[in-house]
């Protein structure tokens, strides 16, 4: 049963070109439709204007230019006076997040998980299919009315736990550059990042600010404090159309590219009103250290994606500064995701609970304020971890960390990093790559593989290095230099192991070859992928 177009209040100007899932009315509200318009027709050109500006620094990068702190901006980062907003209701103590796809069963899973927010991802951890967009939507109405249930083909059913306290919401809506083709604006289609925000601050949101919280949200993949200034734009509208106090939403913002670990201080400023911290996105991190400096050559070759750990000296300096600045402002520092997940080998299993412990403790010991985990089954040891520290305590923003003093060198020293270019790393990003592609064209965002959640961070990992020992002309541990035609000759062979008929790989396979050989980096493995779904 579907919903249908014609009963929905549709603004002038605006169509869609999606067929709606039934209950699309709950969230396709004229108030969220209209602010759909409002923001797209006022801040939509600007969008534009920043993901130019990318490509603008991007080529300088390529020409040898190197990322640095920004002089014009000086007398923010050297101001104290400032500070960020206090945090807000249900954001006080954030030391376990869970992070997790919209759909059902996921949905009512991270709620019952035990953690204190649930970072409610329509980005990474989900795909852009139609379904998807307007399918979250309705699960987190649905979540916050205590109305969702879903039963498994197997006929087991999931629930939310009754009258247990649900964890903070903060939704993180699509990255700037991610277009929605579903719904067009004066002909023109709309921005993913201001559909998924509008959709949610209009309905949901709404319903968080009754319940003495708010509409949150986790900001993905900027690269700038002047995208960041448009998010708070953004916001400012919202609170205006809606007769709200400036505040009402807040924002935490993942610095997850290599030019945001540059401007974390300027970020925070212009989102103070709004701020609730930065998070440490550690595997769009590495995705983007590749990516910007993919033609600089050995200075900038990453090793095997499982020797880049938070420890090598260029992720260690990213995520101190980013404890202090966070601190220094009053902001929350958030750390980043564990992607391990139980296994059913008990030797395995505790191999896996190890290094998350391991993992926690180190950023409990470095300041952070709380950490990201990928499975329900990690959050009671995330919590505890974090809880060894912090005792009774929200947080640890009192812990300035005044010792960090973290210098553009450090941030960019890349080739210091310890490990190999092996041949099993390589078919390992091969294999990664197309069993989580094909997922995500199938409508399924984060997949567990080899003990590891991935999701579309973890695949831009792995395609883009590919990419980047093909194009510097690698010689791996084996002896054999990494040249187009043997990516090709790894892809069927790796391929061969997996179950399944050929054909049924197909798809995943194009995709895959389409980023990983191309003769120009194609710079979001997403946007080719969501313009071959319908």
């Amino acid at each position: 049963m579907t919903a249908q177009i014609e009963n929905l209040d549709i603004p002038e100007g605006m169509e869609i070109t999606g067929e709606l899932p039934d209950g699309a009315e709950k969230v396709l509200t004229p108030q969220a439709l209209e602010l759909i318009v409002e923001l797209n027709r006022k801040f939509n050109g600007v969008r534009l204007e920043r993901l130019e500006a990318r490509k603008e620094r991007q080529a300088q990068i390529a020409a040898g230019a190197d990322l640095d702190f920004l002089p014009e901006t000086a007398e923010i980062r050297n101001d104290p006076s400032w500070q960020v907003a206090p945090p807000a209701p249900g954001l006080e103590d954030r030391r376990v997040e869970m992070t997790g796809p919209t759909y059902k069963k996921m949905t009512i899973n991270a709620l019952n998980s035990g953690a204190k927010v649930w970072l409610a991802d329509q980005e990474d951890a989900n795909t852009p299919q139609w379904d998807s967009v307007i399918g979250g939507q309705l699960n987190l109405l649905d979540a916050l009315n205590r109305e969702i249930d879903f039963t498994s083909p197997e006929g087991k059913s999931y629930t939310l736990a009754p009258d247990e306290e649900l964890p903070t919401i903060v939704v993180r809506p699509r990255g700037w550059h991610m277009p929605e083709k579903h719904i067009l604006v004066d002909g023109e289609e709309t921005s993913g990042s201001l559909v998924d925000f509008a959709l949610y601050f209009a309905t949901a949101g709404q319903l968080q600010i009754e319940k003495g919280k708010g509409p949150y949200f986790y900001l993905p993949k900027m690269e700038s404090h002047l995208e960041a200034r448009l998010w708070n734009q953004v916001f400012d509208h919202a609170e205006d159309s809606f007769g709200l106090d400036r505040g009402t939403i807040r924002a935490t913002v993942l610095i997850e590219t290599y030019p945001a670990a540059f401007e974390m201080e300027e970020i925070l400023y212009e989102l103070r009103e709004h701020s609730s911290g930065l998070n440490a996105g550690r595997w769009d991190y590495i995705f983007s250290v590749i990516k910007n400096f993919r033609a600089r050559g050995a200075d900038f070759l990453l090793p095997d994606r499982s020797d880049v750990t938070m420890t090598v000296p260029f992720m260690r300096a990213y995520t101190e500064l980013l404890v202090h600045t966070c601190h220094k402002r009053g902001a929350h520092a958030i750390g980043g995701m564990s992607a391990f997940v139980p296994a059913k080998d008990p030797e395995a299993n505790e191999a896996a609970f190890n290094k998350v412990r391991e993992d926690k403790s180190r950023e409990a010991g470095k300041g952070f304020d709380g950490s990201w985990v990928a499975h329900p089954g990690m959050v009671a040891l995330c919590k505890e971890v974090f809880t060894e520290t912090l005792g009774a305590n929200a947080n640890q923003i009192e812990n300035k960390r005044d010792d960090v003093s973290v210098s553009a060198v450090e941030l960019l020293d890349v080739k210091s990093t310890p490990g190999s270019m092996t041949e099993q790393g390589l078919r390992t990003n091969v294999s990664v790559g197309i069993q989580y592609l094909r997922a995500w064209l199938e409508g399924n965002g984060a997949v567990a593989i080899n003990g590891l959640m991935e999701d579309a961070a973890t695949a831009e990992i792995s395609r883009s290095q590919v990419w980047q020992w093909m194009d510097a002309g690698v010689e791996l541990d084996t002896g054999v230099t990494v040249t187009a035609d043997f990516v090709r000759q790894v892809v069927t062979e790796e391929v061969a192991k997996l179950p399944g008929e050929e054909a049924d790989w197909k798809d995943a396979v194009d995709m895959f070859l389409s980023v990983a050989v191309a003769e120009e980096y194609v710079d979001f493995l997403t946007l080719p992928a969501y313009a071959s779904m319908p």
